[in-house]
């Protein structure tokens, strides 16, 4: 499953990100997106999760989870629309 992540802190990097997914299961990969002229993160990105029980369990507990002083948004991701 594709999971969204909104709100991240701007510091956090994508080791971090993975440790508190991987606690909820197999993480596949971890994405965070950044301007492509000053590299900065824009405060969200993805996660793809194996498994879907596991990748509900994560949405579940880190959805509104405080991390550095701002609370995750975390839900499965929309699909991109072209």
């Amino acid at each position: 499953m594709n999971i969204y992540v909104g709100n991240i802190p701007y510091r956090m990097e994508e080791d971090r990100l993975r440790e508190l997914f991987a606690q909820y299961g197999q993480v596949d990969s971890v994405k965070i997106i950044r301007d492509r002229y000053t590299g900065r993160s824009k405060g969200f990105g993805f996660v793809e999760m194996a498994n879907d029980e596991e990748a509900v369990q994560a949405i579940e507990a880190l959805n509104e989870a405080e991390v550095d002083g701002r609370n995750l948004r975390v839900n499965k991701a929309k699909p991109r629309e072209y």
